[in-house]
């Protein structure tokens, strides 16, 4: 049984290599790319598993990013249960989709709002003013 394994550089004598591939890559500190975290770039070889094993990502941006909306979504049908005997409703920081049916005419002021959301608000009798770019555009049943 063999106590003490032989040291690579006792096994590696006689070879020009001394087990680094190229030879020229062994001889000094020529090959490491730099202190610190120079030699890391995008193309580099050089300390790659330390790059591959951080948390976050290193290698620059990463796609698109949505624009946040300033708004809340919601449904025409909704509308009711929200006005609470209301007929006139301050929703300035919400889209009207036009999913449901309304009965009650309401007045509405929201930051926008479907085709359909306005056609069945101005069915039901009432009427809607949507901000458009930050103009105020009033639309009214006739």
């Amino acid at each position: 049984m063999k106590v003490k394994k032989k040291r690579k550089s006792v096994r590696m004598r006689g070879t020009t290599s001394h087990g680094r591939g190229f030879k020229k890559k062994g001889r000094g500190k020529g090959n490491r790319g730099g202190k610190g975290m120079s030699g890391t770039g995008k193309r580099a070889d050089q300390k790659k598993t330390l790059i591959l094993n951080l948390p976050n990502d290193y290698f620059g941006k990463k796609g698109l990013k949505a624009k946040e909306k300033r708004y809340g979504v919601i449904n025409v049908k909704d509308i009711e249960k929200i006005s609470k005997g209301k007929k006139d409703l301050d929703l300035s920081n919400y889209k009207i989709l036009g999913e449901g049916k309304i009965e009650a005419p309401f007045n509405i002021k929201a930051h926008r709002a479907t085709k359909s959301a306005i056609e069945k608000i101005e069915k039901a009798g009432g009427k809607i003013i949507v901000k458009v770019n930050s103009e105020e555009s009033e639309k009214e049943s006739e």
